[in-house]
């Protein structure tokens, strides 16, 4: 707390949202203030107070019935912040935006450290939608979101393309905040999409790009790459197959080499990652030999094996 490492007893999501609805508590009505409130629930480990546990007798697998039980108390957290902002009186000035980060968990590789897999089931349900979490399919990258505003916002369901990166923009523009003395950013003002369901003026999404896949959206196509060998190239026209089932790449070739030229553009531009940043630096003081061609994912002082320095330079 306050950049200070803290040690209380309790349940992470009561913990974090009594910290909220403290923090709520604490700002004057006349001073706008910003809250990021970042649960981990329902991450892993699969845990939750047995009261919630209890609520759902009905559901037969243990694994399952903790989630719903993880799922119900974050629900009420929330409650708790949203009625603080009532009792406050800055409900009405308020403009709240939840969303998740990736979809639900149905690979074992995910399940968590402390998990038993002989007796943990994966409780997560995408639905339709192929994959989860750490998979670059809809299933593990299309999430829930909601933004709520009384009298700003339509009851509605949106479905322009909104990604992450736009709520930075979209937020300091409502707040008259400019962003021309900002490093270039990757977002765009999308409050008009959210607010009145108007087009979004997001046309792609860069969902990843790693050292050996990435995937990048325009528009209605989807494209998937892996390189790591034996390569393999997935297109989806998600308009047509939401779902990727479909994978036509071999009657596109034209459209599948503009996408991959776009994420070696994107591969070029991008910032490595930072463990295996780390790695291979490590690796090359060790004199260990990775792969040939591997001086391409490190830094630009690749002599230098210590992990590099993440700093705030806005």
């Amino acid at each position: 707390r306050n950049n200070k490492p803290v040690h209380e007893k309790g349940y992470t999501t009561q913990l974090i949202g009594a910290d909220a609805v403290k923090y709520i508590n604490e700002q004057s009505p006349n001073k706008p203030f910003y809250l990021y409130l970042a649960f981990n629930a329902p991450h892993t480990p699969y845990q939750a107070p047995k009261e919630y546990v209890d609520r759902y007798p009905n559901i037969a697998d243990l694994t399952r019935r903790t989630y719903a039980g993880m799922v119900t108390c974050l629900d009420d957290e929330i409650g708790k912040v949203v009625a603080a902002l009532d009792k406050k009186g800055l409900r009405e000035n308020t403009l709240i935006i939840f969303n998740s980060d990736n979809g639900g968990t149905t690979n074992a590789m995910f399940a968590g450290q402390m998990a038993d897999l002989s007796k943990t089931k994966l409780p997560c349900d995408n639905g339709p939608y192929r994959d989860g979490k750490g998979s670059l399919f809809d299933g593990g990258t299309l999430v829930c979101a909601l933004a709520n505003w009384p009298g700003h916002i339509k009851a509605q369901t949106v479905k322009g393309l909104i990604h992450a990166v736009d709520i930075y923009p979209t937020l300091a523009k409502l707040a008259g905040a400019s962003t021309e003395k900002c490093k270039p950013l990757d977002g765009v003002d999308v409050w008009d999409t959210i607010a009145e369901d108007k087009p979004s003026p997001r046309t792609e999404f860069i969902y990843n790009v790693e050292p050996f896949r990435g995937a990048v959206r325009q528009g209605d196509w989807k494209l998937i790459w892996r390189t790591m060998l034996p390569s393999s190239v997935d297109l989806y026209n998600l308009a047509e197959d939401p779902y990727e089932k479909n994978n036509v790449a071999a009657a596109h070739p034209d459209k599948v080499a503009e996408m991959q030229a776009r994420l070696e553009t994107a591969g070029k531009e991008s910032a490595k990652p930072l463990a295996l940043l780390w790695i291979g630096q490590t690796a090359m003081k060790s004199a260990i030999p990775l792969l040939p061609t591997d001086e391409g994912l490190y830094t630009d002082d690749d002599a230098d094996p210590a992990p590099p320095k993440i700093a705030n330079e806005h």
